[in-house]
């Protein structure tokens, strides 16, 4: 998310929070609006509440197995090294009008259904991911209908649509859809009123895939999930122990130095944090962009690689590179690698990742004195944690630095968590806005070791 935040659903659900909250007054400043994690309002700040069971439920659809379960209309499970999903023979041609172009075309398409997951976490907010190739000529949509604690059903609500380059349709998220009870904001399904106690308990995942008609052509998934969470609302967050010293070598790319380039994708580089940070986790793991890939970009730019990630991270509804189901959609499109949206609990969650050699990009909101050394304050920020210090201390990618050397830097450990796990905080006019809930995207490979393996386990994702 760039510094200067869109004012979409974050904006929303941060008067949510406000209306949640109102009887209580202010209680401290906090940040600006912030995209929000919407957990049960008037939750206590009790540690020993907060320290419980794992306030996240992770489900993704990735075997072969997996696959073959659900409701296949044309679809078909391959099976390999990396099993997926792929269209067998088309159920039909819709016409599909792109919203951004005004252009209308026909599409083959086969759909695919999950069967019903139950969550273990009965969930205020669900955000789905998937993994997926997209050659030209072919797209895919993801969509989500949950069930309530009343046994109700939400609508088939689209999540995305989504391919890795823009030359067929316009990737975008989908406004405007809400049953009164739960909206969607951008690529987060969230719960209107948490405080009435519903939630959602079960969901169902749509994945259609579309194709030019008349071609053989194919998307092929690997990966499909949704992560549901009820982080307990809080505007303090209990501190974690200090775990082992760790550093991680990352690569190192600002933002800032793309001031003013293609401004068509969220108004430039100052906008950029999200794919520069995913950028240098690509890169972490080896993922390289070819010349014929890069040839679009001006060549007097230096790091064109990060002009690139804005490229294809850019939601043309949201009018942003910081959908971040996009972003972890972008990372799968390097060979071997895979993406994931999720929640983390802790800093020793993120510890556990470091000590198996998987970084991880954060999202945080604060005002500048929350943060020591930032030196800007933020309604939205992403930022890639590498290691920890012998003090266990946030060793941070900061991509809001003037230059890539400058883009290593220190951070107090218990700012760090407060600003990161926090759902609610107040911003400097005593407006209550919302917090991530510890938001994270994790890439790694697709081929994970058994040591990665167990550690991304012990954080819930699989």
């Amino acid at each position: 998310m760039s510094r200067a935040e869109q004012p979409s659903r974050r904006t929303l659900l941060a008067a949510t929070v406000v209306a949640a909250v109102a009887s209580t007054g202010p209680a401290f400043a906090g940040t600006p609006t912030g995209r929000s994690a919407a957990g049960p309002t008037g939750g206590s700040t009790d540690p020993e509440r907060t320290a419980g069971a794992r306030p996240v439920d992770n489900r993704a659809w990735t075997s072969y197995s997996d696959w073959r379960g659900g409701t296949a209309e044309g679809t078909r499970a391959v099976a390999g090294v990396r099993p997926g999903l792929v269209i067998a023979k088309a159920a039909g041609t819709t016409d599909h009008t792109d919203p951004r172009t005004g252009d209308t075309a026909a599409w083959e398409y086969a759909a695919w259904t999950s069967p019903v997951h139950r969550l273990t976490v009965p969930a205020t907010e669900a955000i789905a991911s998937w993994n997926a190739h997209t050659p030209d000529g072919t797209w895919i949509q993801v969509e989500l209908q949950g069930t309530y604690t009343d046994g109700t059903d939400t609508p088939w609500y689209v999540m995305g649509r989504w391919a890795a380059g823009d030359q067929d349709i316009r990737r975008t998220s989908v406004d405007g859809q809400s049953d009164g009870r739960s909206t969607v904001w951008t690529d987060t399904l969230a719960v209107d009123d948490p405080a009435s106690g519903l939630r959602l308990v079960s969901y169902r995942l749509r994945l259609t895939l579309h194709r030019r008609p008349g071609t053989a052509l194919t998307p092929t998934v690997w990966r499909l999930g949704a992560m549901g969470s009820d982080v307990p609302d809080r505007f303090t967050v209990p501190a974690s122990t200090p775990g082992p010293a760790r550093e991680l070598i990352v690569p190192r790319y600002s933002q800032e130095i793309h001031k003013g380039r293609y401004p068509e994708y969220d108004n430039g580089g100052e906008a950029w944090c999200s794919p520069t940070s995913s950028q240098m986790i690509i890169e972490y793991w080896g993922g390289r962009l070819t010349e014929e890939q890069l040839a679009w970009v001006d060549p007097s730019y230096t790091d064109p690689q990060v002009c690139h990630a804005a490229r294809h991270t850019y939601d043309h509804q949201y009018a942003g590179c910081g959908n971040w189901p996009f972003n972890a959609a972008y990372a799968a499109t390097f060979e071997d690698l895979q993406g994931v949206v999720t929640r983390l609990g802790s800093l020793s969650d993120l510890e556990t990742l470091i000590g198996a050699g998987v970084p991880a990009i954060t999202s945080q909101s604060f005002r500048e004195e929350e943060l020591t050394g930032a030196g800007y304050g933020t309604s939205g920020h992403l930022m890639t944690v590498i290691g920890f210090t012998e003090d266990g201390d946030v060793i941070a990618n900061d991509p809001a630095s003037p230059d890539n050397e400058a883009v290593r830097r220190v951070y107090r450990r218990r700012e760090w968590e407060n600003i990161w796990l926090r759902t609610k905080r107040y911003n400097a006019s005593g407006k209550v806005v919302s917090g991530t809930g510890g938001v994270c995207y994790l890439y790694f490979p697709a081929r994970p070791t058994s040591r990665m393996r167990k550690a991304l386990a012990a954080v819930g994702v699989r």
